[in-house]
Protein backbone atom coordinates (compact mmCIF):
# COMPACT_ATOMS: atom_id res chain seq x y z
CA UNK A 1 0.00 0.00 0.00
CA UNK A 2 1.27 3.48 -0.90
CA UNK A 3 1.08 6.61 1.25
CA UNK A 4 -0.09 10.17 0.84
CA UNK A 5 3.02 12.32 1.20
CA UNK A 6 2.95 16.04 1.93
CA UNK A 7 5.90 17.97 3.36
CA UNK A 8 6.10 21.65 4.22
CA UNK A 9 9.13 23.92 3.80
CA UNK A 10 9.24 27.50 5.11
CA UNK A 11 11.00 30.08 2.97
CA UNK A 12 12.73 33.30 3.89
CA UNK A 13 13.47 35.82 1.16
CA UNK A 14 16.97 34.42 0.58
CA UNK A 15 15.74 30.88 -0.22
CA UNK A 16 12.59 31.80 -2.13
CA UNK A 17 14.22 32.54 -5.47
CA UNK A 18 16.42 29.43 -5.19
CA UNK A 19 13.17 27.48 -5.02
CA UNK A 20 11.90 29.44 -8.06
CA UNK A 21 14.94 28.48 -10.15
CA UNK A 22 14.61 24.81 -9.19
CA UNK A 23 10.83 24.47 -9.43
CA UNK A 24 10.48 26.37 -12.70
CA UNK A 25 13.57 24.63 -14.14
CA UNK A 26 15.52 27.87 -14.72
CA UNK A 27 18.90 26.35 -13.80
CA UNK A 28 21.36 24.99 -16.35
CA UNK A 29 22.75 22.20 -14.21
CA UNK A 30 21.33 20.31 -11.23
CA UNK A 31 23.11 18.39 -8.47
CA UNK A 32 20.15 15.98 -8.41
CA UNK A 33 21.30 13.39 -10.95
CA UNK A 34 17.78 11.90 -11.10
CA UNK A 35 16.58 14.85 -13.17
CA UNK A 36 16.22 13.70 -16.78
CA UNK A 37 16.40 16.83 -18.96
CA UNK A 38 14.98 14.93 -21.93
CA UNK A 39 11.68 14.63 -20.02
CA UNK A 40 11.51 18.33 -19.17
CA UNK A 41 8.66 18.93 -21.61
CA UNK A 42 6.49 16.55 -19.56
CA UNK A 43 6.55 18.96 -16.59
CA UNK A 44 3.50 21.20 -16.31
CA UNK A 45 2.00 23.93 -14.19
CA UNK A 46 -1.37 23.79 -12.48
CA UNK A 47 -0.72 27.41 -11.57
CA UNK A 48 2.12 29.09 -13.44
CA UNK A 49 4.43 31.81 -12.18
CA UNK A 50 6.68 33.49 -14.74
CA UNK A 51 8.38 35.94 -12.38
CA UNK A 52 10.69 35.25 -9.41
CA UNK A 53 8.69 34.17 -6.37
CA UNK A 54 9.95 37.09 -4.25
CA UNK A 55 8.59 39.55 -6.83
CA UNK A 56 5.25 37.73 -6.90
CA UNK A 57 5.08 37.90 -3.08
CA UNK A 58 5.39 41.70 -3.21
CA UNK A 59 2.74 41.89 -5.94
CA UNK A 60 0.26 39.86 -3.88
CA UNK A 61 0.98 41.83 -0.69
CA UNK A 62 0.16 45.06 -2.52
CA UNK A 63 -2.79 43.67 -4.48
CA UNK A 64 -4.59 42.25 -1.43
CA UNK A 65 -3.31 44.81 1.10
CA UNK A 66 -1.88 42.09 3.32
CA UNK A 67 -1.05 43.04 6.87
CA UNK A 68 1.77 41.63 8.95
CA UNK A 69 5.23 42.85 9.85
CA UNK A 70 7.84 41.25 7.61
CA UNK A 71 11.52 41.27 8.62
CA UNK A 72 14.55 39.93 6.75
CA UNK A 73 14.54 36.94 9.11
CA UNK A 74 10.83 36.24 8.68
CA UNK A 75 9.40 33.24 6.88
CA UNK A 76 7.41 34.84 4.07
CA UNK A 77 6.22 31.83 2.08
CA UNK A 78 5.66 28.10 2.38
CA UNK A 79 6.11 25.23 -0.05
CA UNK A 80 4.33 21.89 -0.03
CA UNK A 81 6.08 18.97 -1.70
CA UNK A 82 3.28 16.57 -2.58
CA UNK A 83 3.78 13.05 -3.93
CA UNK A 84 3.33 9.33 -3.29
CA UNK A 85 5.30 6.27 -4.36
CA UNK A 86 6.62 5.68 -7.87
CA UNK A 87 4.69 2.38 -7.99
CA UNK A 88 1.42 4.14 -7.13
CA UNK A 89 1.70 6.55 -10.06
CA UNK A 90 2.70 3.76 -12.45
CA UNK A 91 -0.35 1.77 -11.36
CA UNK A 92 -2.94 4.54 -11.70
CA UNK A 93 -1.63 5.83 -15.03
CA UNK A 94 -1.15 9.27 -16.59
CA UNK A 95 -4.72 10.59 -16.38
CA UNK A 96 -5.22 9.65 -12.72
CA UNK A 97 -1.77 10.98 -11.84
CA UNK A 98 -2.82 14.33 -13.26
CA UNK A 99 -6.07 14.17 -11.28
CA UNK A 100 -4.08 13.35 -8.12
CA UNK A 101 -2.10 16.58 -8.36
CA UNK A 102 -5.12 18.65 -9.41
CA UNK A 103 -6.99 17.30 -6.38
CA UNK A 104 -4.03 18.07 -4.11
CA UNK A 105 -3.99 21.61 -5.52
CA UNK A 106 -7.65 22.07 -4.55
CA UNK A 107 -6.80 20.81 -1.06
CA UNK A 108 -4.08 23.45 -0.69
CA UNK A 109 -6.40 26.21 -1.88
CA UNK A 110 -9.06 25.25 0.66
CA UNK A 111 -6.95 24.13 3.63
CA UNK A 112 -7.32 26.58 6.51
CA UNK A 113 -9.51 28.64 4.17
CA UNK A 114 -6.37 29.88 2.40
CA UNK A 115 -7.81 30.90 -0.96
CA UNK A 116 -6.42 30.07 -4.40
CA UNK A 117 -5.31 33.66 -4.92
CA UNK A 118 -2.53 33.16 -2.38
CA UNK A 119 -1.00 30.19 -4.23
CA UNK A 120 2.05 31.51 -6.07
CA UNK A 121 2.95 28.44 -8.10
CA UNK A 122 2.01 24.78 -8.47
CA UNK A 123 4.54 22.94 -10.61
CA UNK A 124 4.39 19.21 -11.33
CA UNK A 125 7.74 17.54 -12.07
CA UNK A 126 7.58 14.46 -14.28
CA UNK A 127 11.30 14.52 -15.15
CA UNK A 128 12.47 12.75 -11.99
CA UNK A 129 12.14 9.17 -10.78
CA UNK A 130 8.92 9.89 -8.84
CA UNK A 131 6.30 12.44 -9.99
CA UNK A 132 5.75 15.21 -7.43
CA UNK A 133 4.33 18.73 -7.13
CA UNK A 134 5.91 21.86 -5.64
CA UNK A 135 3.18 24.18 -4.39
CA UNK A 136 4.40 27.57 -3.14
CA UNK A 137 1.94 29.79 -1.30
CA UNK A 138 1.61 32.72 1.09
CA UNK A 139 0.60 31.63 4.62
CA UNK A 140 -2.28 34.11 4.97
CA UNK A 141 -4.65 33.99 7.92
CA UNK A 142 -8.07 35.60 7.98
CA UNK A 143 -8.35 37.48 11.26
CA UNK A 144 -9.37 40.84 12.76
CA UNK A 145 -7.44 43.93 13.79
CA UNK A 146 -7.62 45.62 17.22
CA UNK A 147 -10.80 47.39 16.20
CA UNK A 148 -12.52 44.17 15.16
CA UNK A 149 -12.25 44.82 11.43
CA UNK A 150 -11.56 41.76 9.22
CA UNK A 151 -8.03 41.72 7.74
CA UNK A 152 -5.81 39.41 5.70
CA UNK A 153 -2.53 38.86 7.52
CA UNK A 154 0.65 37.33 6.12
CA UNK A 155 2.04 35.39 9.08
CA UNK A 156 3.79 32.03 8.90
CA UNK A 157 3.82 31.64 12.69
CA UNK A 158 0.04 32.22 12.92
CA UNK A 159 -0.71 29.92 9.97
CA UNK A 160 1.22 27.07 11.64
CA UNK A 161 0.22 27.95 15.17
CA UNK A 162 -0.27 24.98 17.46
CA UNK A 163 1.78 21.98 18.52
CA UNK A 164 0.03 19.54 16.15
CA UNK A 165 -0.11 21.79 13.09
CA UNK A 166 1.85 19.40 10.84
CA UNK A 167 0.02 16.34 12.14
CA UNK A 168 -3.28 18.05 11.35
CA UNK A 169 -2.00 18.87 7.87
CA UNK A 170 -1.21 15.23 7.13
CA UNK A 171 -4.48 14.01 8.66
CA UNK A 172 -6.55 16.42 6.59
CA UNK A 173 -4.59 15.79 3.38
CA UNK A 174 -4.99 12.03 3.68
CA UNK A 175 -8.73 12.28 4.38
CA UNK A 176 -9.24 14.67 1.45
CA UNK A 177 -7.38 12.43 -1.04
CA UNK A 178 -9.16 9.26 0.14
CA UNK A 179 -12.57 10.97 -0.20
CA UNK A 180 -11.52 11.92 -3.72
CA UNK A 181 -11.10 8.27 -4.65
CA UNK A 182 -7.40 7.54 -4.11
CA UNK A 183 -6.69 4.31 -2.21
CA UNK A 184 -3.76 5.42 -0.04
CA UNK A 185 -2.61 5.07 3.54
CA UNK A 186 -1.79 8.06 5.70
CA UNK A 187 1.84 9.17 5.70
CA UNK A 188 3.85 8.83 8.89
CA UNK A 189 3.45 11.33 11.72
CA UNK A 190 5.99 14.10 12.19
CA UNK A 191 7.14 12.44 15.41
CA UNK A 192 7.85 9.18 13.58
CA UNK A 193 10.79 8.46 11.32
CA UNK A 194 10.82 10.47 8.11
CA UNK A 195 11.24 8.99 4.64
CA UNK A 196 14.88 7.80 4.27
CA UNK A 197 17.13 10.47 2.79
CA UNK A 198 17.95 8.38 -0.30
CA UNK A 199 14.24 8.23 -1.15
CA UNK A 200 13.83 11.94 -0.53
CA UNK A 201 16.66 12.58 -2.99
CA UNK A 202 14.67 10.65 -5.57
CA UNK A 203 11.47 12.54 -4.83
CA UNK A 204 12.86 16.04 -5.29
CA UNK A 205 15.83 18.37 -5.03
CA UNK A 206 18.31 16.97 -2.52
CA UNK A 207 19.50 20.31 -1.18
CA UNK A 208 15.99 21.56 -0.47
CA UNK A 209 15.03 18.37 1.32
CA UNK A 210 18.29 18.41 3.32
CA UNK A 211 17.52 21.98 4.36
CA UNK A 212 14.04 20.95 5.48
CA UNK A 213 15.18 17.96 7.53
CA UNK A 214 18.01 19.84 9.24
CA UNK A 215 16.15 23.03 9.98
CA UNK A 216 12.58 21.91 10.68
CA UNK A 217 13.16 21.67 14.44
CA UNK A 218 15.40 24.74 14.71
CA UNK A 219 13.08 27.00 12.71
CA UNK A 220 10.06 26.46 14.94
CA UNK A 221 9.30 29.64 16.84
CA UNK A 222 9.17 29.48 20.62
CA UNK A 223 5.73 30.01 22.02
CA UNK A 224 6.69 30.82 25.60
CA UNK A 225 7.08 33.68 28.07
CA UNK A 226 9.82 31.89 30.00
CA UNK A 227 12.78 34.30 30.03
CA UNK A 228 15.33 31.52 30.59
CA UNK A 229 14.04 29.52 27.62
CA UNK A 230 14.10 32.62 25.42
CA UNK A 231 17.62 33.43 26.61
CA UNK A 232 18.84 29.90 25.82
CA UNK A 233 17.23 30.03 22.40
CA UNK A 234 18.89 33.40 21.76
CA UNK A 235 22.30 31.86 22.61
CA UNK A 236 21.55 28.98 20.20
CA UNK A 237 20.70 31.41 17.41
CA UNK A 238 23.91 33.39 18.04
CA UNK A 239 26.00 30.20 17.94
CA UNK A 240 24.30 29.18 14.73
CA UNK A 241 24.94 32.62 13.25
CA UNK A 242 28.63 32.48 14.17
CA UNK A 243 28.97 29.03 12.61
CA UNK A 244 27.32 30.20 9.40
CA UNK A 245 29.51 33.32 9.35
CA UNK A 246 32.64 31.16 9.59
CA UNK A 247 31.39 28.88 6.84
CA UNK A 248 30.61 31.89 4.66
CA UNK A 249 34.13 33.28 5.20
CA UNK A 250 35.74 29.98 4.21
CA UNK A 251 33.54 29.65 1.13
CA UNK A 252 34.25 33.25 0.10
CA UNK A 253 38.03 32.71 0.35
CA UNK A 254 37.77 29.57 -1.79
CA UNK A 255 35.49 31.34 -4.26
CA UNK A 256 37.79 34.39 -4.58
CA UNK A 257 40.82 32.15 -5.04
CA UNK A 258 38.99 30.13 -7.70
CA UNK A 259 37.96 33.29 -9.57
CA UNK A 260 41.58 34.52 -9.57
CA UNK A 261 42.79 31.17 -10.91
CA UNK A 262 40.11 31.22 -13.61
CA UNK A 263 41.19 34.71 -14.66
CA UNK A 264 44.86 33.65 -14.77
CA UNK A 265 44.07 30.58 -16.88
CA UNK A 266 41.87 32.67 -19.18
CA UNK A 267 44.70 35.14 -19.81
CA UNK A 268 47.12 32.28 -20.50
CA UNK A 269 44.58 30.71 -22.85
CA UNK A 270 44.13 34.01 -24.71
CA UNK A 271 47.94 34.34 -25.09
CA UNK A 272 48.26 30.78 -26.42
CA UNK A 273 45.40 31.37 -28.82
CA UNK A 274 47.15 34.48 -30.20
CA UNK A 275 50.42 32.59 -30.57
CA UNK A 276 48.64 29.71 -32.30
CA UNK A 277 46.97 32.10 -34.77
CA UNK A 278 50.32 33.78 -35.47
CA UNK A 279 52.06 30.41 -35.99
CA UNK A 280 49.35 29.26 -38.40
CA UNK A 281 49.77 32.45 -40.40
CA UNK A 282 53.58 32.10 -40.53
CA UNK A 283 53.26 28.43 -41.50
CA UNK A 284 50.94 29.33 -44.38
CA UNK A 285 53.31 32.04 -45.59
CA UNK A 286 56.27 29.63 -45.45
CA UNK A 287 54.41 26.96 -47.43
CA UNK A 288 53.50 29.52 -50.07
CA UNK A 289 57.12 30.68 -50.21
CA UNK A 290 58.45 27.12 -50.66
CA UNK A 291 55.89 26.42 -53.37
CA UNK A 292 56.89 29.57 -55.29
CA UNK A 293 60.58 28.68 -54.88
CA UNK A 294 59.98 25.22 -56.33
CA UNK A 295 58.06 26.70 -59.25
CA UNK A 296 60.94 29.11 -59.92
CA UNK A 297 63.58 26.32 -59.87
CA UNK A 298 61.40 24.16 -62.11
CA UNK A 299 61.13 26.93 -64.72
CA UNK A 300 64.82 27.95 -64.59
CA UNK A 301 66.15 24.41 -65.02
CA UNK A 302 63.24 23.11 -67.09
CA UNK A 303 62.72 20.34 -64.59
CA UNK A 304 59.23 18.90 -63.80
CA UNK A 305 58.02 20.27 -60.46
CA UNK A 306 56.49 16.98 -59.35
CA UNK A 307 59.78 15.16 -59.89
CA UNK A 308 61.60 17.93 -58.08
CA UNK A 309 59.31 17.56 -55.03
CA UNK A 310 59.84 13.78 -55.09
CA UNK A 311 63.63 14.17 -55.14
CA UNK A 312 63.52 16.64 -52.23
CA UNK A 313 61.33 14.26 -50.25
CA UNK A 314 63.71 11.35 -50.91
CA UNK A 315 66.65 13.52 -49.89
CA UNK A 316 64.95 14.44 -46.58
CA UNK A 317 64.21 10.77 -45.82
CA UNK A 318 67.77 9.76 -46.64
CA UNK A 319 69.15 12.55 -44.47
CA UNK A 320 67.07 11.37 -41.50
CA UNK A 321 68.35 7.81 -42.00
CA UNK A 322 71.96 8.99 -42.15
CA UNK A 323 71.58 10.99 -38.94
CA UNK A 324 70.03 8.00 -37.21
CA UNK A 325 72.94 5.81 -38.40
CA UNK A 326 75.47 8.34 -37.11
CA UNK A 327 73.81 8.51 -33.71
CA UNK A 328 73.86 4.71 -33.39
CA UNK A 329 77.57 4.59 -34.30
CA UNK A 330 78.32 7.32 -31.82
CA UNK A 331 76.52 5.39 -29.14
CA UNK A 332 78.51 2.19 -29.92
CA UNK A 333 81.81 4.06 -29.61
Amino acid sequence: MSFTIIRNIKHKSNTLNLAFRHNERRNTNYSNKDIDKSKGKQNYSIKACNVPYSKRVNQLRNEYHLKGQIKTTSNIACEYIITSSKEFFEEIGEAETKRYFETAYKFVANYKNLGEQYIISAKVHMDETTPHMHTVFLPVVHTKDKNGNPIEKLSCSDFWKGKNSYKNLQDNFHSYMVRSGFDLERGKNHENEHIPIEKLKVITNHEVQKYELNSQKNEQELDTNNIEELRNDYRRVIRKFNTLAQQYTRIKIINDSTLEEIERVKKKCDTLEEECTKTKSENLQLRNYIHKALECVSILFEFPIDRLKRLIKEYIIKSKENKKYERENERIR
